[in-house]
C-alpha cells in the first residue's frame, strides 16, 4: 500500500513546479520520477512527482507520458487503466525504443538538461 500524498507538499504550487519541469522536457527525451523531483526542488519526492502527474485532466498538454522510473520502465497505475499502454504509443512516436523487457534505454534517452553554471 502506498502512503498518501502529503497535503502540506501537494499545494498548487508544488505541483506547479513538478509540471514546469516535465513541460521542458522535449519530445523524443525521457526524465525520471526521482529525476524531476530534483529538478522542481524537491529532491527524494519521487512519488510525489507521480502523484502530480496523476492529478492532470486528460487533455492536458503537459507531456506526462515522457516520466519514467528509475529503471527505464513505465510505472504501472493500480487502477488498472491504459495509460500504460497509451504511456508507450506516444512514446514509441517520438521514436523512443524499448528494449525486449520494456525498458528504454536511459543512457540514450534520457534527458539531461542544461544546468547553469555559477555566473550564468
Amino acid at each position: 500500500m502506498s502512503d498518501p500524498p502529503d497535503p502540506m507538499a501537494t499545494t498548487s504550487d508544488t505541483y506547479r513546479a513538478i509540471y514546469a519541469v516535465v513541460g521542458r522536457i522535449p519530445e523524443g527525451s525521457v526524465a525520471t520520477y526521482g529525476q524531476v523531483a530534483s529538478l522542481a526542488g524537491l529532491p527524494g519526492r519521487a512519488r510525489l512527482v507521480g502523484y502530480a502527474l496523476s492529478a492532470l485532466a486528460g487533455r492536458s498538454t503537459i507531456p506526462w507520458h515522457r516520466v519514467v522510473n528509475a529503471q527505464g520502465r513505465i510505472s504501472l497505475r493500480s487502477c488498472g487503466s491504459d495509460a500504460g499502454m497509451e504511456q508507450r504509443l506516444r512514446l514509441e512516436h517520438e521514436k523512443i525504443s524499448f528494449d525486449a523487457s520494456g525498458r528504454i534505454p536511459l543512457e540514450r534517452f534520457l534527458w539531461r538538461p542544461h544546468l547553469p553554471e555559477e555566473g550564468d
